[in-house]
């Protein structure tokens, strides 16, 4: 997955809208979960504070950064392995 913006979405005087947001963070899966992250970030990041696309985004943002730790990478020692001396 590209991190690269569709240009519709970009184009100068069009509105994001939550209808944006919510096509991007829909189909997320943790693998992608940073980069469609990313991609929300850079659509509202000159919105105002309380604008509902902005706290959309942001609300979505939450979930995929949590969607991220679950990347099935796991880290660590796990049960009933032994740890190297």
């Amino acid at each position: 997955m590209s991190e690269a913006e569709r240009p519709d979405r970009l184009a100068e005087g069009r509105r994001v809208t939550i209808e944006d947001i919510r096509a991007l963070a829909g189909p997320s899966t943790p693998h992608f979960a940073l980069q469609i992250r990313n991609r929300i970030r850079r659509l509202i990041e000159g919105l105002p504070e309380d604008d509902p696309v902005r706290l959309e985004g942001e609300r979505h943002i939450a979930r995929l950064e949590q969607l991220a730790q679950h990347s099935g990478d796991p880290r660590g020692v796990g049960p009933g392995a032994q740890a190297a001396h």
